[in-house]
């Protein structure tokens, strides 16, 4: 298995992955501030600065630990989110995968192109065993995805965080090499 260090273009139908440069910085700068990406990602542990974001979109090119590509429109070039394999540990050929799809890219099947095209790499080119992610339970939306390309809910860590007055689960999902390969074409 070779480590992150090729940063691909995946092209699908409705959605094209690419390497993040650091001008992409200004546009995931809005992407993250939406009400509804942090109502389903949660607040970053960080405080971010567009200068800040400027130099982690521009080190990720480099970055041979972890995948970070941007998701884009194929018809326009537009950034619309992104899509992550971190978390990479090569003894046990696993990571962790997230993934954030901004306002004018959701409704349109775009999150559950990047998520399959992303994980088919990370299986089919990297050779990993073992994909792994959490969600929050009422990202509803987000869990569909992730049933619909394999992940299977592995367990739930109960009342893990207070959002919005309320206790909220977290859904621990993961799919490995052999159910990847099983799955029909279209599923993948």
């Amino acid at each position: 298995m070779s480590d992150f260090s090729v940063k691909p273009v995946l092209t699908g139908e409705k959605s094209v992955l690419r390497p993040f440069t650091a001008a992409d910085a200004e546009v995931m700068w809005e992407i993250i501030q939406d009400p509804e990406v942090i109502r389903f990602t949660g607040e970053p542990s960080t405080e971010f600065t567009l200068a800040l974001l400027r130099s982690l979109y521009g080190a990720r090119a480099t970055s041979p630990d972890r995948l970070d590509l941007a998701v884009t429109d194929p018809a326009t070039g537009e950034l619309l989110g992104e899509v992550v394999l971190y978390e990479w540990d090569p003894g046990a050929r696993s990571c962790t995968f997230r993934t954030l799809i901004g306002p004018r890219g959701r409704g349109r099947g775009i999150g559950t192109e990047a998520t399959r095209l992303i994980i088919g790499y990370g299986f089919e080119q990297l050779g990993l065993h073992r994909i792994q992610l959490e969600a929050y339970g009422h990202n509803h939306r987000a869990l569909r995805v992730y049933e619909k390309v394999g992940f299977v809910t592995e367990g739930i860590l109960r009342e893990v965080e207070m959002r919005d007055g309320e206790w909220v689960d977290e859904v621990v999902m993961g799919l490995l090499d052999r159910e990847w390969k099983a799955l029909s074409s279209t599923a993948r």
